[in-house]
């Protein structure tokens, strides 16, 4: 027959762990440690508000992989359409802009710098033009809205009371380097 006496020290023994066990509970649940429903509910609705931020903040990032390939992609194309490889083809477009424009180029000078750290090699251009102030302003907006990059730097006008006026222009456009 089994030992009664050892079962129910063993029980014993159990429910005074089991015991203590809850009291650890209670003084857990109680503590300022742990602190209270309201103070952890409080906490848990920072933390939502924190992750909202934050998932806000990353979402420009989604498809980056993707976002990146289609940037080089516009870069080149950039690139391809804006900036010419030959010095002729500065000058043929500059005069293009000014002949569909009633402007007259009296004098037009090139000059081609040393490339710089990138792919481009810059061109300053002076030239001085003629024409009424009509064209001239629409050849200005043409220049600043043409494929070809062109910088404008500077502009001075003069003219005769009676005649055309005169334009100066300064400005700058790019070469793709190796050409």
């Amino acid at each position: 027959m089994p030992d009664l006496r050892q079962t129910r020290k063993n029980i014993k023994a159990a429910l005074g762990i089991l015991a203590a066990v809850d009291v650890i509970a209670v003084v857990a649940l109680i503590s300022p440690v742990v602190g209270s429903t309201e103070s952890r509910r409080q906490q848990l609705d920072q933390l939502w508000g924190e992750l909202q931020i934050k998932t806000h903040q990353v979402k420009p990032l989604t498809n980056l992989d993707k976002k990146v390939v289609t940037a080089n992609r516009q870069i080149t194309d950039f690139y391809k359409k804006r900036f010419p490889s030959q010095g002729s083809q500065i000058a043929t477009q500059f005069g293009k802009l000014a002949a569909a424009n009633g402007v007259t180029i009296e004098q037009a000078k090139y000059k081609v710098q040393d490339e710089e750290a990138g792919r481009l090699r810059p061109v300053e251009m002076d030239a001085e033009l003629s024409g009424n102030y009509v064209s001239l302003a629409k050849f200005i907006n043409a220049l600043e809205r043409d494929d070809t990059f062109f910088l404008i730097s500077d502009i001075a006008l003069a003219g005769e009371p009676k005649g055309p006026i005169k334009l100066q222009l300064k400005l700058e456009t790019y070469l793709k380097a190796g050409s």
